[in-house]
């Protein structure tokens, strides 16, 4: 049952999706599986134009299901990051995206190059802006290791819980009057599809410079969207306008690590510093 109140739930622009429809699996590349949601949905709930946006970033997606067939028919498989701007036209919806990746199991393809052009190339078409595709088919050469978030963890609180509708009004009052700079994360974020009604869980660690945030305030925040149901990259975006329009902030960095579902982990980033430098690193409920 979806207990989301979002204007935009029902736009026919959600009505079209696979996702939460029984779908054939295709195993034969085929680039039309790739469906686009606009941003301009949650958006224009918060009130953000598309040509003044609040703040910069992109979309981190890592890619540990692909495989395709060399030449001689040989299967390759290889992990990929891709990196979404912020400022597309369309997020690339997750299920579309697995339903495309899974297309590619036994098309032929010259090269791990051609492939990468391949998604480059329909990514980009789907987002409407340049998207950056990177390969990895040596999978012996290990880059990804387990990190975590720096700062301070706001899951060591000894807090009392009510509500977990999603609640911004939780933030009224949450900076003080001495100016800090530093960073805060939590492990406690979950929210639902927007479509599914299934559970995406995160980690977010919010950077800031600013009156200094109440920290118990800002976990019962965190924790308010629990029943919430809306995408990653829509959640974050939330965040991070609810921190600056509640907090007294000069500078602000909110970055979600999701956990991965068929293959792929969503990682969105969204920062008032403009080309913000994003560390990949895998946290350990990836």
């Amino acid at each position: 049952m979806m207990s989301n109140s979002n204007l935009y739930t029902q736009d026919d622009a959600l009505k079209n999706l696979s996702l939460g429809k029984v779908t054939e699996y295709k195993c034969h590349y085929d680039n039309t599986l790739l469906q686009g949601v606009p941003r301009s949905l949650n958006r224009n709930e918060l009130a953000l134009a598309a040509e003044s946006l609040p703040f910069y970033g992109d979309d981190l997606w890592n890619i540990y299901e692909l495989s395709w067939l060399n030449k001689k028919g040989k299967p390759m498989v290889a992990t990929g990051l891709v990196k979404v701007p912020f400022d597309s036209e369309f997020l690339i919806e997750s299920k579309s995206f697995k339903l495309y990746l899974n297309s590619f199991n036994q098309s032929r393809f010259d090269s791990v190059e051609t492939v990468q052009n391949t998604l480059m190339a329909d990514l980009s078409a789907c987002a409407n802006k340049p998207v950056e595709v990177t390969l990895n088919a040596t999978l012996d050469n290990i880059n990804d290791t387990l990190g975590t978030f720096s700062g301070i963890n706001l899951d060591t609180l000894d807090i009392e819980v009510s509500e977990y509708q999603l609640s911004p009004s939780l933030l009224e009052n949450i900076s003080s009057a001495e100016t800090v700079t530093e960073t805060l994360y939590s492990h406690l974020l979950k929210s639902n599809c927007l479509i599914t009604s299934q559970p995406d869980w995160a980690s977010v660690e919010i950077s800031y410079t600013g009156g200094q945030l109440d920290r118990e305030k800002l976990l019962r925040y965190l924790i308010s969207f629990r029943q919430h149901n809306e995408f990653h990259e829509q959640c974050v975006e939330r965040i991070f306008c609810d921190l600056m329009k509640y907090g007294s902030l000069t500078s602000l960095t909110v970055y979600a690590r999701y956990t991965r579902r068929g293959g792929l982990d969503i990682n969105p980033l969204r920062s008032t510093t403009p080309s913000p430098s994003i560390n990949n690193m895998r946290l350990l409920r990836q």
